[in-house]
C-alpha cells in the first residue's frame, strides 16, 4: 500500500495526468477496473485564478471518483500558492500534484514543467507556497530526469522536494530532450529513491504490463508506479496491475468482445460529460487506440480516425468478431507519443546561475493542458 499524506493508495498505482486525455469520464473508466489514484490532466494555476472557461471546465470531478486528484503546473510561487489556497479553502480537491515534468515548448519557455526545477530556490518556492496553502491535503511532485543527458536536474529537484514538504516525487525517466522516445532509464528511479528516503518515490516510464510494474519496483526500490501511455486504449491494465501487487497473476490483454464494452462504456461517460460533437473528435484517437493491437486492418483504423455519428463507433466495433485475441508482438508496442524533442526551450540564460532569484510572470494566454 502506498500512503501519499491522508490517502491510503492500494494498490501502489498512479494513473499520469495526460493532456487530452485523462477527464473525468476516462479517469472513472480506469478507476472501475482496479484500485489506484487517477490524476487530472495538467490544469494551469493562472488559468483557474483567471477563470478561464477551459480550465473550470477541466477542475471537475465525476461524483463517482473516490478522490479528487489535480495537477497543477506554473512557474510563479504567488499564482500556484493561491490557486492551491482557492481549490482547498472551496474543498474542490483531495489531493494535488505540481507538474515539473512537462516537456512541451509552450510550457517550458516560460519557465513551468520540465524547466522549473533548473531555478533551485524558484522551485522552491513553488514547492513550498503551495503546501502552506494545501493545509491537510496532499501536495506531491511530477518531473523528468532533467533537460538532457548534461544538464539533469532530478536529484536536487527531488531533495528539494521532500524538504519543502512535498508527500510524494515521481518521476518518469525521461529528459526533456528525450522526449517520449527510447526506454526509460529505471536506474535513476533507483538513485532518486536513495537520495529521499523519507518521501515516497514512484517510477514512470515504459509499463506496458502489470509484471513491469513489479520488475521496476524490484529493480529500483520505488514506492509505487505511475502509467501513462500503457493504459491508452487499455483500462483493463489497472485490473492487471491490482492482481499483480495482490500476489495474483495478471490477466493480459482480453479478447476484442471485453474492449468493445469498455469503448462502450467510455462513450457514454463521455456524451454525460460534454456535448456529442466535442466527444466524438476526442473519441476518435481513443477508439484507434482501443482497436491497436488487434488484427482488425487498415481500413477500419482509418474509419476510426474519421467517426462523426455514435452510430459509427457501433458500427466499427460490431465489425470485429468478439473472440478476436490480441496479436502476441503488439502487446508491448509503444502507444501515444513516441518521438524526441526536437529542440528544448527555455527561458533566455534559464541554465546559468541556478541558485539566482528570478521573477516570473505566467502568461495570461497561458493554455491548459500542457
Amino acid at each position: 500500500m502506498l500512503r501519499i499524506g491522508p490517502l491510503a493508495i492500494d494498490p501502489p498505482v498512479v494513473l499520469a495526468p495526460m493532456a487530452g486525455i485523462t477527464d473525468p469520464p476516462f479517469r472513472l473508466l480506469c478507476a472501475e477496473h482496479g484500485g489506484g489514484l487517477y490524476v487530472s490532466e495538467m490544469v494551469t494555476a493562472r488559468g483557474l485564478l483567471e477563470r478561464n472557461e477551459k480550465t473550470a471546465r477541466m477542475v471537475s470531478f465525476h461524483p463517482g471518483e473516490p478522490v479528487r486528484s489535480l495537477q497543477l503546473y506554473g512557474s510563479n510561487p504567488i499564482v500556484l500558492g493561491e490557486a492551491v489556497r482557492r481549490l482547498v479553502s472551496e474543498d474542490r480537491v483531495d489531493h494535488l500534484d505540481l507538474n515539473v515534468g512537462c516537456p512541451v515548448k509552450k510550457v517550458t519557455r516560460n519557465g513551468g514543467g520540465a524547466a522549473l526545477p533548473v531555478k533551485r530556490r524558484l522551485f522552491a518556492e513553488v514547492v513550498r507556497a503551495m503546501v502552506r496553502n494545501a493545509g491537510d491535503v496532499p501536495v506531491t511532485v511530477k518531473m523528468r530526469m532533467g533537460i538532457d543527458d548534461e544538464r539533469m536536474t532530478y536529484l536536487d529537484a527531488g531533495r528539494i522536494a521532500a524538504d519543502e514538504g512535498a508527500a510524494a516525487v515521481a518521476l518518469h525517466a525521461r529528459t526533456v530532450a528525450q522526449g517520449y522516445s527510447g526506454t526509460a532509464r529505471w536506474d535513476a528511479i533507483g538513485r532518486l529513491k536513495e537520495h529521499v528516503p523519507d518521501i515516497p518515490v514512484l517510477g514512470n516510464g515504459d509499463i506496458w504490463e502489470a509484471t513491469d510494474a513489479l520488475a521496476m519496483a524490484a529493480h529500483t526500490g520505488c514506492d509505487g508506479v505511475v502509467v501513462g501511455r500503457g493504459c491508452l486504449g487499455r483500462p483493463w491494465l489497472f485490473r492487471d496491475l491490482s492482481l499483480a501487487f495482490a500476489g495474483e497473476q495478471p490477466l493480459g490483454p482480453p479478447p476484442f468482445g471485453e474492449i468493445a464494452a469498455a469503448a462502450r462504456r467510455h462513450l457514454a461517460l463521455l456524451l454525460d460529460h460534454e456535448p456529442a460533437e466535442v466527444v466524438l473528435r476526442k473519441f476518435r484517437k481513443h477508439l484507434k487506440w482501443y482497436l491497436q493491437g488487434y488484427p482488425v486492418g487498415p481500413a477500419l483504423r482509418r474509419a476510426a480516425g474519421l467517426i462523426e455519428h455514435v452510430d459509427q463507433v457501433d458500427e466499427i466495433l460490431d465489425s470485429v468478431p468478439a473472440d478476436v485475441t490480441v496479436v502476441p508482438e503488439a502487446v508491448r508496442a509503444p502507444r501515444g507519443k513516441t518521438g524526441r524533442n526536437t529542440r528544448v526551450v527555455l527561458p533566455e540564460g534559464w541554465w546559468e546561475d541556478r541558485d539566482g532569484e528570478v521573477e516570473v510572470e505566467d502568461p495570461l494566454e497561458a493554455v491548459s493542458g500542457g
